[in-house]
């Protein structure tokens, strides 16, 4: 049997967390219980429920955590772009596709609403703070294209997000053809970075 070890408290809920993640990508949504968890982390299979009283709770501290790193894989990539609205929407779309490539069972859970507690105020800012990365690089644009109303702006936003959040589904589900294919395949970036050029033509 595996030796039990002992954790402070928050030590054990942040452990859980991190070897959860990472069992997550592994195994997916439908091979992670609480007890494998538990397992991993060698500790009693009771001593998740401290934390965490039901699977419900534990995706919840993932999806919390994936926002966070979300939001960082985006503001990175701005970071290193130049400040203009096409090329930061480029960045962002870069971070976006990014992520949801590194992380993508994580990256589903993320927007799987009955699998997470959204009355959980944890959730609430990094959320939050993900979209809010859209809404800087849609704005400008939406500027540049003279739709700068509450309006305007709430439509580029729609069509930037849901673009760039329908390429990640493809990409991460297998379904865009590979390069090379007669012409019809596209690379797993192209369209989102497209969408810039498509939005603001030179």
């Amino acid at each position: 049997m595996a030796r039990q070890k002992s954790y402070h408290h928050g030590d054990l809920r942040q452990a859980l967390i991190g070897t959860g993640l990472d069992m997550l990508e592994e195994q997916g949504l439908e091979g992670l219980t609480l007890r494998k968890l538990a397992a991993r982390v060698g500790v009693s299979h009771a001593a998740p429920e401290h934390h965490f009283p039901t699977l419900r709770h534990l995706m919840t501290a993932f999806a919390v955590e994936g926002f966070r790193l979300f939001a960082a894989s985006m503001r990175e990539a701005m970071a290193a772009a130049p400040d203009d609205p096409a090329e930061q929407l480029r960045a962002a779309s870069r971070g976006y596709l990014n992520f949801a490539r590194s992380r993508p069972h994580l990256f589903r859970l993320m927007f799987t609403a009955n699998r997470l507690d959204w009355d959980d105020p944890a959730i609430g800012p990094p959320a939050n703070a993900a979209h809010a990365v859209l809404e800087e690089v849609s704005w400008p644009v939406a500027k540049r294209m003279k739709l700068d109303t509450p309006e305007g702006r709430a439509a580029v936003e729609q069509l930037v997000w849901s673009q760039i959040h329908g390429h990640a589904h493809l990409m991460i589900d297998g379904k865009l053809p590979p390069e090379g294919d007669g012409g019809t395949g596209c690379e797993p970036f192209a369209a989102p970075l497209d969408l810039a050029s498509v939005l603001l033509p030179e």
